[in-house]
């Protein structure tokens, strides 16, 4: 059998940042902190322009690509054949995109924008500062988020399976300029991009590990200390490395489609039990608003330039999603095959942003119904115990809240070990020679394990000493340099669907279809 060698670069170099980073963590946090704190305000006071602009791009540039004859090429050539039905298309998908955020932050930030609506003229805490915050949810969770995902993840898919390129970051940004940058480049192309996935990753396994310790604790008593902490950021890493090393078909597929079931089931279950006219007409009127408000929202036009509450919320978001792109689009990108443009963007932008928009308008309209109707209850919550108790205070106002609150936590669980499986997967076909389907699955579990360890120790790391706010502090750091990525991604599909178009009609004959082993 031939030898699969770890490209060591793209392994050694992030790997090797990112541990300096946590034992920095360990020995000085305040000035490994502070540190952190001074670069993400960097980024903030000269980028956040970049990231709102660049965000709205992405979004142009799907509609564009949509209604555009490109829309018709057939992704991996005329006769490609897809690998994945619709349903488990759209599965995978979604989990591996949504990861644990819709629960986390569904009741939790929507009582950040109640009683601080943006530096509008809008009274904390009324009836119209509940509409900008479920319409700030329906911002930063649906159609933007996706766009983001979906510009790089269509243009890794039409080069890899239409042009046969090599399984690397690098392959769009080499068609763009017409010639294959230096071996040099697109080592440390990649390798800065599994940096920007390992930040995400760490940054979104906080949020899952303080979101699931809180349900214990509500179940159990146990608090939320280190220990608890710990115990559950194991027990997740665990899951999503057993996952990976099992492969596409016996891990995330049945896993998607489990966590799939369970979001729609939940969804249904609490919009039943819940104020079910109050919240419909509560997201119908923020719906009107997020369409109204779209334009002028995602290119930071006044009313709605208040530069720290778009830092903190709007860029953030932005960021988090980016630091996800590039790597989460290989394998979005790897799984399409088979499909048209047109059905890749209805699969990865409408259906999830549609999606997360009922998502949102149950559980964040639900949270704002609530808050409204008993002041300070769940605010209450936020301020003392963190954004990780809102949910499960929220829950203890329904019928059957403790079996209910049980569902959250197992949830929650599947969710980030589904989104973090597929991630894992990509870490290691990028960080491994040859292209991911001709390696066996064997040889890639060795480095999933220490992409597993890795993340999992830094996020218990960050949520032991910063909280919340080093959650905020990663994302932005794992964005900042995948935003250049994603836009040059964005130059390509535009290549791709204008000079370049006859070149993929025909596809790249011969290649392998991606592996389901």
């Amino acid at each position: 059998m031939r030898k699969i060698s770890v490209r060591p670069i793209v392994f050694g170099l992030p790997l090797t940042l990112f541990l300096i980073m946590v034992t920095a963590s360990l020995i000085d946090f305040e000035a490994t902190r502070d540190v952190t704190t001074q670069i993400n305000d960097w980024i903030l006071r000269t980028f956040s322009d970049a990231f709102a602009f660049s965000a709205f791009a992405f979004v142009v540039t799907c509609i564009w690509a949509f209604f555009s004859p490109l829309g018709r090429i057939r992704i991996g050539g005329r006769d490609a054949v897809p690998i994945l039905s619709r349903w488990n298309w759209f599965g995978i998908t979604l989990t591996t995109t949504i990861a644990i955020g819709i629960l986390f932050w569904a009741t939790a930030e929507p009582m950040y924008h109640l009683y601080n609506p943006g530096g509008l003229d809008i009274e904390p805490g009324s009836k119209n500062a509940a509409r900008f915050a479920l319409t700030s949810l329906f911002m930063h969770w649906s159609i933007t988020p996706y766009a983001i995902y979906t510009v790089p993840a269509l243009t890794f898919a039409l080069v890899y399976h239409n042009f046969g390129a090599r399984f690397s970051i690098s392959s769009p940004i080499n068609l763009l300029i017409g010639r294959t940058l230096p071996d040099g480049v697109i080592e440390l192309i990649d390798a800065m991009c599994v940096l920007s996935l390992l930040f995400g990753l760490s940054a979104t396994l906080g949020a899952g590990i303080l979101s699931i310790s809180g349900g214990i604790d509500r179940l159990f008593g146990l608090g939320t200390g280190p220990l608890i902490t710990a115990l559950v950021g194991v027990t997740i890493v665990s899951a999503f490395f057993l996952s990976s090393a099992s492969g596409l078909q016996r891990g995330i597929r049945v896993l998607s489609d489990i966590n799939t079931r369970g979001f729609l089931a939940l969804a249904l279950f609490v919009l039943l039990i819940g104020p079910t006219r109050e919240v419909l007409v509560m997201g119908g009127q923020a719906l009107i608003s997020f369409t109204m408000e779209f334009v002028p929202r995602s290119l930071l036009l006044a009313p709605f330039n208040d530069r720290e509450w778009v830092n903190d919320w709007t860029v953030f978001n932005w960021a988090a999603w980016l630091a996800w792109a590039p790597m989460s689009a290989m394998f979005l990108g790897r799984i399409a095959k088979g499909y048209t443009v047109r059905e890749f963007i209805l699969v990865n932008l409408l259906a999830p942003a549609i999606f997360s928009i009922v998502w949102m308008s149950i559980f964040g309209g639900l949270a704002l119904q609530t808050e409204l109707g008993t002041p300070g209850l769940l605010k209450e919550s936020l301020d003392l115990f963190g954004p990780e108790s809102v949910l499960y205070a929220l829950v203890d106002v329904l019928p059957f809240s403790l079996p209910l609150a049980a569902f959250l936590v197992i949830l929650s669980f599947l969710s980030y070990v589904t989104a973090a499986d597929s991630n894992t997967d990509v870490l290691a076909g990028i960080t491994l020679n040859g292209r991911p389907e001709d390696i066996p699955r064997s040889h890639g579990v060795a480095v999933k394990f220490i992409w597993a360890s890795v993340v999992g120790i830094s996020a218990w790391v960050m949520i032991t000493f910063s909280g919340i706010d080093g959650i905020r502090i990663l994302s932005n750091l794992g964005g900042f340099p995948a935003l250049f990525i994603v836009s040059a991604f964005n130059l390509t599909l535009i290549a791709l669907g204008t000079y370049k178009l006859d070149k993929l009609k025909e596809g790249a004959s011969g290649l392998p279809s991606p592996s389901l082993a």
